[in-house]
């Protein structure tokens, strides 16, 4: 399957170098896309540029009707959406069917939001002046996306950009491109004017320095890695770049001697293993509370030992494989390092490595101390290391023991002490008896050097608008 790059509305890049798209269960070419640079870059860019004006000056009724009709043609492409995830990342299919779903539903919530862009006017301190706050879009946006949800952290950038009036760029992950460009084909298909999306693909240092360079991009939103994050915060600081940065996680999940077992195991189990671990929200580190740690970790490995390993596009598999041998590598380093360190493994602690392919089976550590590795390095793979805690306070200090502060998770049927635990977690999500709690309408993002900005709910949409303060004197 060989695609090309979409600018300002044509299907270009025939005469680039082209670059493969490998089934990362299989290791098998699944296709291949343009290897464009910073000249389709600036290409794509001043087509955005020039499809602004008309864009931003349709009204917000308008631009929902595209997005609504966008909505509906991602619901009716699930399964080949779905099945090309799945061909590119590796996730089960059930899951690739969920995250399109879920990217779809930032289409439709955003379809919605934009007409709730509001102003104000604000009450004047003297007679002859009027004072009228308005908000407007803030122009063109560069997006650079990851790997782990291919559709889901394109349409959460996309939703609000087009519904508050910007026109959009966007830089999938060379891993997972073939996904945003069948993405730009329903765009096409919804009637969405040219130049309003374009698509790069190609190799992110020099796609990524012209979006930061190049003074006709009015905002940057990034999702990936701490360290990349920073590089990007440093190449936009010259232009004083509009900046939104979604970036890596840690986090602890808090299992408390009041939890509920049963409810903790089952979305422990989510949080944990979903996309084989290979999430910015995934449990990273589990503390549990003395009263409950031997029943926790019993049930815990009986459930987790039932998960099947294997390809994504097979029946009845709950764990794809690692995206890559580097990714591999990483979870296995964190595992041999706790094992030396005293951890003991009570399921998997082995991978398996076949040519170009990697897998990982699920593995649950025991005995973890706070100076491992794994405890202080997000992993991004099916890895459960598990630590004894002996009180509420000394869970809360080791999850906050952490630059980062994306997402944590706590367990306790104690109304008073889920609050009081949950306003004490320096993370911008907390999911209280709740392993899943990304939604279209609620806040994404993190405290620390875990990002800047928020992506969904109502905040959301606030990431691509400016705030216009109009005094009027009569």
């Amino acid at each position: 399957m060989d695609k090309l790059i979409y600018v300002n509305g044509i299907w270009t890049g025939e005469h680039l170098e082209k670059i493969k798209v490998s089934n990362p269960a299989t290791g098998e070419c699944i296709g291949t896309v343009p290897n464009g640079g910073r000249k389709e870059t600036r290409e794509a860019i001043d087509a955005a540029y020039k499809a602004f004006p008309e864009w931003s000056k349709l009204t917000a009724y308008e631009r929902s009707a595209y997005l609504e009709k966008l909505y509906d043609l991602m619901i009716e492409a699930i399964e080949p959406l779905a099945e090309m995830m799945t061909l590119e990342m590796g996730k089960p299919l059930a899951e690739s069917r969920g995250e399109v779903q879920y990217a779809a539903s930032f289409i439709k919530w955003y379809a919605e939001e934009g007409k709730r862009v509001y102003g104000r006017t604000i009450p004047s301190h003297v007679n002859h002046k009027r004072m009228i706050v308005t908000k407007q879009p803030v122009g063109v946006v560069g997006a650079i996306t990851p790997w782990n949800f291919p559709a889901a952290m394109i349409t959460r950038k996309l939703g609000p950009a087009l519904a508050a009036g910007c026109t959009f760029v966007v830089k999938p992950a060379d891993e997972t491109p073939l996904t945003a460009i069948m993405l730009a084909e329903l765009c096409e298909r919804a009637g969405i004017p040219k130049g309003v999306i374009n698509v790069i693909t190609g190799k992110a240092a020099p796609i990524g320095e012209e979006l930061l360079t190049n003074p006709r991009v009015n905002k940057i939103t990034f999702t990936g890695s701490t360290e990349v994050g920073k590089l990007l915060l440093k190449q936009g600081a010259d232009q004083v770049k509009n900046m939104s940065m979604e970036l890596g996680g840690h986090a602890p999940i808090l299992i408390l001697d009041d939890a509920d077992i049963d409810k903790a195991v089952n979305n422990t189990l989510l949080a944990k293993f979903r996309n084989g671990g290979q999430t910015c929200i995934c449990g990273n580190r589990i503390y549990v509370e003395a009263g409950i740690h031997d029943e926790f970790v019993e049930r815990f490995v009986r459930a987790a030992s039932k998960l099947k390993v294997g390809n994504g596009m097979k029946e009845g598999i709950d764990i794809g494989p690692v995206i890559n041998r580097q990714g591999y590598e990483k979870i296995d380093r964190h595992v041999q390092n706790a094992l030396k360190q005293g951890a003991k493994c009570v399921l998997g602690g082995s991978g398996i490595v076949e040519g170009d392919t990697y897998f990982y089976n699920p593995t649950i550590l025991t005995n973890v101390k706070p100076g491992m590795i794994i405890m202080n390095e997000e992993t991004f793979g099916p890895i459960a290391p598990i630590q004894k805690v002996n009180s509420e306070e000394e869970a809360i200090k080791f999850a906050n023991q952490t630059p980062y502060g994306l997402a944590a998770y706590v367990y306790t049927e104690n109304y008073a002490k889920g609050i009081r635990i949950a306003e004490k977690l320096n993370y911008g999500i907390v999911g209280w008896n709740d392993g899943v709690p990304s939604a279209a309408q609620s806040p994404f993002g993190g405290m620390k050097q875990s990002g800047i900005g928020r992506e969904g709910g109502t905040e959301g949409i606030e990431s691509y608008l400016e705030t216009k303060y109009i005094t009027v004197g009569l």
